[in-house]
């Protein structure tokens, strides 16, 4: 019988097919869900921030996209995942608050999508899908075994990367 696991914020998880994995609550934060096709064996990470060297002392792997990422990607392959056939979708990464500012470091919705495609780009793995910015959170759901990203968001219909 299947099961969705549940990644907490700045956390991150890996499950196999049949199983699903689920994150709450990702407002600016970016859920980043990585899988192999072929084993079905996928994850997901909740990171809240775009870079770990802005932070002094801080031992919080997945709470980063830069660090997340690399954990998510080593947990993985670790399991049995192929490095080369890993392919991502990442969905958050909102401005939650009402005024907008050209001040870089209050969009944190959108350096961490920014950190985060760096992030997968430089580790070259494809993104084949997105669902971020705009002012609204999201709840997502993983499904290792198609590929499917479900992202629910109150007053929105559901949708599926």
């Amino acid at each position: 019988m299947s099961q969705i696991i549940k990644v907490g914020m700045a956390d991150l998880n890996i499950c196999v097919s049949p199983d699903g994995i689920t994150t709450l609550g990702l407002g600016s934060c970016v859920g980043i869900a990585v899988r192999d096709p072929v084993t079905k064996i996928g994850g997901l990470a909740h990171v809240m921030l775009p870079d770990s060297t802005e932070i002094k002392n801080n031992s919080n792997i997945p709470k980063f996209a830069d660090t997340g990422i690399e954990e998510l990607i080593r947990q993985i392959v670790a399991k049995g995942a192929s490095r080369q056939r890993l392919v991502a979708k990442i969905a958050g990464g909102a401005q939650m608050f009402a005024f907008q500012s050209n001040n870089s470091t209050m969009r944190v919705g959108d350096r961490n999508v920014q950190a985060s495609l760096k992030k997968l780009k430089e580790m070259n793995i494809p993104v084949l899908a997105q669902d971020t910015g705009d002012s609204y959170g999201r709840t997502v759901i993983f499904y290792p075994e198609n590929g499917n990203f479900v992202i629910r968001a109150v007053g929105k219909p559901e949708k599926i990367i």
